[in-house]
């Protein structure tokens, strides 16, 4: 009888709390609807496994809920037209730390969202070109295969670009950043007096798009965990306390609020 009405009680609480959240969202809007908005938005998206243990489910439940968000997400950045995303989808950690069946988890998850890629509306609607980075030497082929069809496929969009962090350390980029570079510095491709920034950032794995302007992180957490670091120099980091599963639009727009908010320097 206590559940029942337990639940009748928590039932009218949303219906009542509905309206109040539309309100706000549309004050949030007016704040933010006229920009600037961010070029590169980077998103780690942190705090499923903790989500799924504190509603005693299983930490894949937490993964998968998670996966469900990072699509309507990046639905709300299209709509805001920003034109570049980094998601960190499974860092080095996850892919040689994590127990065996919570990576493979992982990795299924990543097969489902490539292959929704394939066939996803907003990804040709937005004109998304598609790229997946990390140390592929920790991805199962299969992936791999089907990485390079979703970049395939994408190639010439040239509207906007997702870059899906896979297996990746921003360590690991810098490093085979720099092989890359001794490599035709060797090949005599190019002269080691020549290499600065610009030069550099041609052989990172963003190449295509310039840094970003906005981190956010979820779950509280007020750490970067090896992620972009060299193109995070001077990027705005906003923290934000929800698990990513329960990330909502308002707060995406309260991140976009607090950028605009900032006065961008550049280290001057």
């Amino acid at each position: 009888m206590d559940s029942t009405i337990s639940k009748y009680i928590l039932s009218i609480g949303n219906k009542l709390l509905k309206p109040i959240y539309k309100l706000y969202e549309k004050w949030l809007w007016l704040q933010i609807k006229n920009g600037p908005f961010p070029v590169h938005v980077g998103i780690i998206p942190d705090g499923n496994r903790r989500w799924a243990i504190e509603k005693k489910l299983e930490p894949w439940i937490g993964h998968q809920e998670g996966y469900k968000r990072i699509k309507e997400v990046l639905d709300w950045i299209w709509e805001l037209g920003i034109k570049a995303v980094t998601i960190y989808a499974m860092s080095t950690e996850n892919c040689t730390k994590r127990p065996p069946e919570e990576r493979n988890r992982l990795f299924e998850l990543a097969r489902r969202g490539l292959r929704e890629l394939l066939y996803n509306k907003s990804i040709d609607k937005y004109r998304v070109k598609i790229k997946v980075i990390g140390n592929m030497n920790l991805v199962p082929k299969d992936i791999i295969d089907l990485a390079k069809k979703v970049e395939e496929k994408t190639s010439k969009h040239n509207d906007r670009i997702l870059y899906i962090a896979l297996c990746y350390g921003g360590r690991q980029e810098i490093l085979d950043a720099v092989k890359r570079i001794s490599s035709d510095v060797k090949k005599g491709l190019l002269n080691p007096e020549e290499i600065d920034e610009e030069i550099f950032k041609k052989y990172l794995y963003t190449s295509e798009s310039p840094d970003p302007d906005l981190i956010i992180r979820t779950s509280g957490e007020v750490r970067i965990s090896n992620f972009l670091l060299w193109q995070l120099a001077y990027s705005e980091l906003y923290f934000c306390e929800a698990y990513w599963p329960e990330f909502r639009k308002i707060d995406f727009w309260r991140a976009i609020r607090s950028f605009q908010h900032r006065e961008r320097r550049f280290g001057k």
